[in-house]
């Protein structure tokens, strides 16, 4: 028999609830119609295919930024996602007499702000975060005295301001570590601010805490494109799990995987509905229920 065992933190985290509550509130109002989401209003495709159902229009487009896709926005109501958005996307979106609801997250916002505070005091920002992920984006666009580190290799040199460091809620505290140890090797005098939201610290502590318990598999449930969920396998390797997969769905599951499998651990993104897990491990307990 596989032993299915459940990290003890995962799934859907307040922000993401808070975003999906605004939504379904919008729908339900008399705002100015059409609604338009301006780009994934989580990073699952599950949620934003259900989103669509309801009649909902989302726009998203890789190669775009949030500021470009505004330009796709002429009537209705905008909602602004979870990840945040730069001022130059609020302020066009007002300049377009376009009714706003604003489902940022408030540790997003909060660190925005933050930043905010700290240009206002003529100080550099160096933001630690993923390339073209709309969270850094709403964070460093268009943004002077703002640098996007991602790498060691990004970190710039011969900076002679107070630097104050943040980062993107959704990274890996074991990464985001590493980069303020480089960073302080450069500049002794930078302030370094840890800004991973708790929901994404916990659950990686609990992917953490994993580690020493005789674990085969490690199955991360969640969209490719979400950053928190691919920290998560990330973190599990750091685990030293013997092997850690990262699916999407329970389609994704096949016996031959389960071979020589006696524990599998379970974790999912926090922009990962819990049905989704639920299906995995009912799949699994198919699997396991036909090699008897």
């Amino acid at each position: 028999m596989i032993e299915i065992i459940e990290a003890s933190v995962q799934g859907f985290c307040k922000g993401v609830t808070q975003a999906l509550t605004l939504v379904d509130q919008t729908l339900q109002s008399d705002c100015p119609r059409p609604i338009t989401i301006l780009g994934s209003l989580v990073h699952n495709d599950f949620v934003n295919q259900s989103l669509k159902e309801k009649g909902v229009r989302v726009l998203e487009a890789k190669q775009k930024s949030r500021l470009e896709l505004l330009d796709q926005i002429d009537s209705g109501t905008v909602i602004f996602t979870a990840h945040g958005v730069s001022d130059q996307v609020r302020q066009k979106a007002k300049d377009k007499g376009l009714h706003i609801v604003d489902a940022s997250c408030p540790f997003v916002r909060y660190t925005q702000n933050l930043m905010a505070k700290h240009l206002a005091q003529n100080e550099v920002i160096f933001y630690i975060g993923k390339k073209g992920h709309p969270e850094a984006e709403g964070a460093t666009f268009m943004q002077e005295n703002v640098y996007l580190i991602e790498t060691i290799a990004d970190i710039p040199t011969d900076i002679d301001k107070p630097i104050f460091v943040t980062n993107q809620t959704t990274m890996s505290i074991i990464d985001l570590q590493q980069l303020f140890e480089a960073i302080q090797s450069c500049y002794p005098q930078a302030v370094l601010c840890d800004e991973i939201c708790n929901a994404t610290r916990v659950r990686q502590k609990a992917v953490l805490d994993l580690a020493n318990q005789n674990i085969d598999l490690l199955i991360v449930v969640g969209d490719p494109a979400s950053n928190n969920t691919r920290k998560l396998a990330q973190i599990g390797k750091t685990a030293q799990i013997s092997q850690v997969i990262q699916l999407e769905d329970a389609s994704g599951l096949q016996p031959e995987l389960f071979v020589g499998i006696k524990r599998v651990a379970i974790t999912s993104g926090a922009s990962t509905p819990a049905f989704l897990k639920e299906a995995i491990i009912e799949k699994i307990k198919e699997i396991d229920q036909n090699s008897l």
